[in-house]
């Protein structure tokens, strides 16, 4: 008596080999990507040139800084006075005309919320600021 073996017509296919292409192509995709610095994100396009109101002389003058402080309830303070979102607008776009390199750096509160900053971002770039910084304080360990 001869017992007598199943053969099947079709092949395995094993699924390893894939597995291990598809692990070692992430490993090389996640060595050799380049991670994005938040930091270098512009929040409004910067022109090659001065601003259309600066003479030739005014590059050669240092700019001034503005520090804009975000308070926890969305109120944004500039030199120790809130200021609405219009107010706001029309002190930047005064400020600016005075002095078209005004860089304004923007110190939001850690009980902010997003939309309050992205509301004082708005008016800024509504009133004309071109130069503008985002600064978060950290506590240092």
């Amino acid at each position: 008596m001869k017992l007598a073996r199943y053969h099947s017509d079709k092949a395995l296919i094993s699924l390893v080999p894939l597995i291990d292409v598809m692990l070692i192509l992430l490993v090389f995709f996640m060595v050799t990507s380049t991670y994005l610095n938040l930091d270098i994100i512009p929040f409004v396009e910067r022109s090659e040139e001065a601003p259309a109101g600066a003479g030739a002389g005014a590059a050669s003058e240092p700019a001034g800084t503005l520090l804009l402080r975000i308070s926890a309830d969305g109120q944004a303070i500039l030199a120790g006075q809130p200021l609405t979102d219009e107010a706001l607008r029309t002190e930047i776009a005064a400020r600016i005309a005075d002095n078209p390199l005004l860089s304004v750096v923007v110190l939001p509160s850690t009980r902010a919320t997003t939309q309050d900053l992205v509301s004082v971002l708005d008016a800024l770039t509504l009133a004309g600021a071109t130069r503008i910084r985002l600064m978060q304080l950290a506590a240092q360990p």
